[in-house]
């Protein structure tokens, strides 16, 4: 038997969920790292993937004005820095700084790589789709990198709860 919900309570039950950090940089260079839950990939050939941006955030505005970004699965001992990402604006502090990341240069993109990562992606703009509140950017996947450490990688359960999995 079903019931009618709100679509708030529906949402509720979406978890668990990937999350991912999105590295993108400003014109002169300073990257900034934006936690995101709504990502997925698109094409398998060529690769793409899709990440989900509020048209108020400061990543929006990045990647929006230099068309490329580094996806980045989180690995287990992020959970803080998930965290953080999610919650502080790039406008006001160095994430990298703050929470002790490491950025790895690029091989064809200006964003680092986040050296702590299970996964890199380095992607380059190919569409964009306003969608309410949001905007959907599609990036071509360039190049991917995994860790050797392979570490789990993180998944959000809800309430900011995160549990590492390893399926490969």
């Amino acid at each position: 038997m079903l019931k009618e919900v709100s679509v708030e309570e529906a949402w509720r039950r979406k978890y668990p969920e990937r999350t991912v950090l999105v590295v993108s940089v400003d014109r002169e260079g300073r990257p900034n790292i934006i936690t995101l839950g709504w990502n997925m990939p698109t094409s398998g050939n060529p690769p793409m993937v899709a990440i989900s941006i509020g048209h108020g955030r400061y990543s929006h505005k990045l990647i929006s004005e230099t068309r490329e970004f580094v996806v980045a699965f989180p690995s287990e001992g992020m959970e803080d820095a998930i965290m953080f990402c999610g919650t502080r604006s790039g406008r006001d502090v160095d994430k990298f700084k703050a929470t002790g990341l490491t950025p790895v240069k690029a091989k064809y993109v200006k964003p680092p790589l986040i050296g702590e990562a299970t996964v890199n992606m380095e992607c380059r703009v190919v569409a964009s789709l306003d969608t309410g509140d949001h905007t959907i950017f599609v990036g071509e996947i360039l190049t991917a990198y995994v860790s050797e450490e392979d570490k789990p990688v993180l998944f959000n359960m809800g309430n900011n709860v995160f549990k590492g999995f390893k399926c490969w």
